[in-house]
């Protein structure tokens, strides 16, 4: 078979198969061209999610007429200099218009700041018409139907609208939280209207507030009240954003937001630095929440890694991966002990009153059948209802210690009008002690009562911890509060010395390709410093001759060859400390204060105390919270007194 040039509509056919993936990448492509044009208000319109109808409206600088007919041929931009590595802008390589225009039926309507009349080009399947004038408001509008018109086997490949609808919502949504000086709104036949207002006006700085506030529209107010904020820079590299505290947490990575120089980016380098940041602080199961923004020279970064522009390549991977851990890990360590606000919500529901019947017609004779409501199972079928009597009530309006011969002689019973002095002296037998009286005996000092855990009061059921503050109620764990108190000693133990090595009676040689031995020897003096001594063993291969104690017995070929791996793939060699580190949380499970030890008042507040200057504590090592807070309002309101 001959070679042939292809035609610019196949060609423009092919681009299109990896730019535009699905419609939700036809409203990334076009919501970026009009940030790039320097736009305050985006509305985007959708509708059969998006395969029939997306049209994004824009006020930004606009295309000039002569310059329309340019805007949708392939490799003609107005956002890259001669410099393929100074990359500033979104979008850059000329593709996406082209590419629609391809596949589907393209209208572009524009009109400059400064021009009397607005034009339009349209393409229909990679044929263009125009330009031709038209009525439009100074900005752009670009409109897009039959998508896939063209290529119809693509249109097999699509989700249902619900679904394409979503993930319109999700790009809308990740590209608006990097630009909270710009208005979006969404709204369309098949979808809900969802209008993101700007939280700061084009031009000015954006501050940590105005940023917070856009990142609350989309994640929740939930989100701002447990989150942390983030800014540190290191070599040129400067890391902002907010993340969660520990046990304000996901079941999934949705919501995880990562941008660099502004772009939205799903980096599994990025994403993975975020997981490993809170690797000891949250479950396996578990995904952290978090914003995080880079700002680096974008000659140090590769965007042009692929069309869709979704990945990224760090020069220095490194340098990104520790200065976003490092970040994370101190934000934690510096914001105290504080629990997430949601522990409270949940909290009150579990302690709503469920299933409780109140009788209606207490006193009535009636037999009529009538219908009670069930909590739980609203209308229970119909019974009749014989007389009411305090021996036959529901237990919570049963007198303690009824004695049906008190309704007929209440002289002799002691039964008075009102409360029953006589009835009422039963209780006082039962007196609810704590594990340790003392702890709710005297006063607390005051300045327990002002701390962030208070002052230790109870211990119930041998393992839960009841403190009181100022204006609040505190229950501990306190075998998962040890567990972590302990484990964090551990921790800084392997951290401020040189773990505890075995040598080997004969040491172990290792084949490696000769790039990963290069790779494990160049990190050589971090694994000693672990109690891995490794060195050259000739050509491709290395000696291992002493390990960690801690480890005990172990695979040392696997574990250097995992190491190999963790090298090349992040240039850090991390997996050795955190086998170190799980083998110290599995030593603080099992050393620290087991469930059913009862203590005194003193250990109590001991624990309190030490919880309260140790950092990450408010999650045991597995990730489960240690304490949760409910605040006096909050109690107030289960007793509606607010």
């Amino acid at each position: 078979m001959s070679i042939r040039l292809l035609s610019e509509t196949i060609i423009n056919q092919i681009a299109a198969g990896e730019v535009i993936e699905r419609p939700a990448s036809v409203v990334k492509e076009l919501v970026e061209n009009a940030i790039d044009a320097g736009a305050s208000r985006i509305e985007i319109v959708t509708a059969g999610g998006g395969k029939n109808l997306i049209r994004v409206t824009d006020n930004g600088g606009g295309i000039a007429a002569d310059e329309l007919a340019l805007a949708v041929s392939r490799h003609c931009t107005s956002k890259l200099t001669d410099d393929v590595h100074d990359i500033r802008a979104l979008g850059f390589r000329g593709e996406a218009l082209p590419s629609i225009g391809s596949v589907a039926r393209l209208s572009i309507k524009s009109r400059t700041q400064d021009a009397d009349s607005g034009f339009e080009v349209v393409v229909k399947g990679g044929y263009l018409e125009g330009p031709r004038p038209t009525a439009i408001n100074r900005g752009t509008i670009v409109e897009v139907s039959d998508l896939f018109f063209a290529t119809p086997a693509r249109l097999k490949f699509m989700k249902t609208d619900r679904a394409e609808t979503t993930a319109i919502t999700e790009v809308v949504k990740r590209i608006a939280i990097s630009f909270p000086q710009i208005r979006f709104s969404l709204a369309g036949p098949d979808r809900n209207t969802l209008e993101l207002p700007a939280t700061c006006t084009q031009g000015e700085t954006v501050t940590d507030t105005a940023m917070l506030e856009r990142i609350s529209q989309v994640l929740g107010t939930e989100f701002s009240e447990n989150a942390l904020s983030l800014d540190s820079e290191r070599e040129g590299v400067r890391l902002t954003g907010f993340a969660a505290i520990p046990s304000f947490n996901r079941a999934n990575s949705l919501h995880q937001f990562a941008y660099i120089n502004g772009r939205p980016v799903r980096d599994k380098q990025v994403f993975g630095a975020l997981r490993g940041a809170y690797s000891d602080v949250i479950a396996r199961d578990r995904h952290p929440v978090g914003v995080l923004f880079l700002q680096l020279d974008p000659a140090y970064v590769d965007v042009n890694v692929h069309p869709a522009k979704a990945d990224v390549r760090f020069r220095d991977p490194g340098l990104v991966r520790g200065l976003i851990v490092g970040t994370i890990r101190h934000a934690l360590a510096q914001s105290g002990i504080r629990p997430a606000t949601s522990g409270a919500e949940a909290m009150l529901k579990a302690f709503q009153a469920q299933g409780f019947e109140t009788p209606q017609n207490t006193y009535s004779s009636t037999t009529t059948p009538q219908r009670h409501w069930q909590a739980s199972s609203g209308y229970r079928s119909e019974a009749p209802r014989s007389e009411w009597s305090p021996a036959t009530a529901h237990p919570a309006q049963r007198p303690l210690h009824f004695d049906s011969n008190a309704l007929n002689n209440p002289a002799q019973s002691g039964l008075q009008a009102g409360f029953g002095e006589a009835l009422q002296a039963g209780i006082t037998q039962f007196i609810a002690p704590s594990a340790d009286s003392r702890a709710a005996e005297t006063d607390a000092p005051a300045e327990l009562l002002r701390a962030p855990l208070g002052a230790a009061r109870a211990q119930i059921h041998a393992n839960y911890i009841v403190a009181q503050t100022e204006d609040s109620l505190v229950i501990v764990d306190q075998h998962a509060a040890h567990e972590r108190l302990v484990y964090e000693a551990l921790k800084t133990a392997l951290e401020t010395k040189p773990m505890a090595a075995q040598m080997l009676l004969i040491p172990e040689i290792i084949d490696l390709p000769e790039e990963d031995a290069e790779r494990v020897t160049a990190h050589a003096p971090t694994l000693e410093r672990f109690g891995l001594s490794v060195e050259r063993f000739g050509p491709g291969a290395v000696a291992v001759r002493e390990t960690p104690a801690m480890l005990g017995e172990m695979n040392v070929q696997q574990l250097i060859r995992d190491l190999a791996d963790e090298i090349a793939e992040h240039d850090t060699a991390n997996g050795l400390k955190d086998m170190l580190n799980h083998v110290a949380a599995t030593m603080a499970c099992h050393g620290s204060v087991r469930s059913g030890r009862r203590l005194k008042g003193e250990e109590m507040n001991a624990l309190l105390r030490q919880m309260e200057a140790t950092p990450g504590s408010g999650t045991c090592n597995h990730g489960r919270p240690t304490y949760i807070e409910l605040k006096l309002s909050d109690i107030e309101r289960l007793f509606g007194r607010r």
